[in-house]
């Protein structure tokens, strides 16, 4: 049997997003396999079983809809946080970014109530019972910003993302996340299927139709995926959208490849303490005279000089 980590970084269906349309269907889409880059975002930090694939499966939505990015320095965030007080869940904070091919991410829980959810917990174990999902984009070519915030339902991150479509941005969407773990490694998949903005210039927007065959015919296409055909390390993407839409006529391209990137440096966090009155600075000195910022996302220490 092939193991799931069977793969070298030159393999062009690692951690490289493609992309596909469906151009008679009004349907586009992506497709992702991550593998090193998600090593190394979890290696930052030593997670348990349970949070490690929440945070992968994290990881490949931010990729996954981070690559819809018409304009490659545009970012697209991910958090997903809970209530405080009565109700809270495991995960206070789960934040992932994508910005130029570049992600990240980061679970904020408390280890010790872990124990009786289980490897793979629902949202509402991991969450409690008033969690919110909020998906925000920051557009480079005109530095807009927008954000949805929906209530975190569903079993898992996906089904919360394609609530966040649905409700947000009235966009028919399904999303299939695929994860498999052995030891410190771990591969995980995903795909994206969503009526393509464009196909409604000019028409009735879909959300207010009774129906719309074309969306409706895609998504069981698509639905149809495999959960061990996201992760195969011998299937090529191209491989992946051939066996879903081979009846259709299908366009593809290949997208920026991904990396593990943190914007963490020297540099960066002396700009940010920079706008701090002296008062709150004296503060946050040590006996050094230095103040010790930890960046969540990568687990490093800088010390900055003021």
């Amino acid at each position: 049997m092939t193991s799931a980590f069977d793969f070298s970084p030159e393999e062009t269906w690692f951690d490289r997003p493609l992309g596909f349309s469906v151009p008679a269907r009004h349907a586009r889409g992506r497709v992702v396999r991550l593998g090193g880059v998600l090593d190394e975002v979890l290696s930052s930090h030593d997670y348990p079983p349970a949070i490690r694939h929440l945070l992968a499966e994290a990881l490949v939505l931010t990729a996954l809809i981070g690559s819809l990015a018409k304009e490659g320095d545009s970012q697209i965030t991910i958090q997903a946080q809970a209530q405080k007080g009565d109700g809270a869940g495991i995960v206070d904070l789960l934040v992932c970014d994508c910005r130029g091919g570049e992600v990240r991410g980061y679970v904020r829980h408390d280890p010790d109530r872990l124990g009786p959810v289980g490897a793979n917990p629902t949202l509402d174990a991991l969450f409690g019972d008033a969690g919110y999902l909020a998906i925000t984009f920051d557009l480079a070519a005109s530095a807009e910003r927008y954000q949805g915030i929906v209530p975190l339902t569903g079993s898992s991150l996906a089904q919360a993302c394609e609530s966040y479509f649905e409700q947000s941005e009235q966009i028919p969407t399904l999303l299939r996340v695929a994860i498999r773990s052995e030891g410190a490694h771990t591969v995980a998949g995903g795909l994206l299927v969503q009526h393509f903005p464009e196909g409604e210039e000019g028409r009735t927007r879909l959300h207010v139709k009774a129906a719309y065959p074309d969306w409706e015919h895609v998504a069981v296409l698509g639905g149809s995926i495999r959960h061990d055909e996201l992760i195969d390390p011998g299937l090529s993407l191209e491989s992946v959208v051939w066996r879903l839409f081979h009846e259709e006529t299908v366009l593809v391209e290949p997208l920026t490849p991904l990396a593990r990137g943190c914007r963490c440096t020297v540099e960066h966090y002396r700009k940010i303490l920079s706008s701090f009155p002296e008062s709150e600075l004296a503060q946050m000195r040590e006996d050094d005279g230095q103040i010790a910022v930890d960046c969540a996302f990568c687990s490093r220490v800088f010390r900055i000089s003021l």
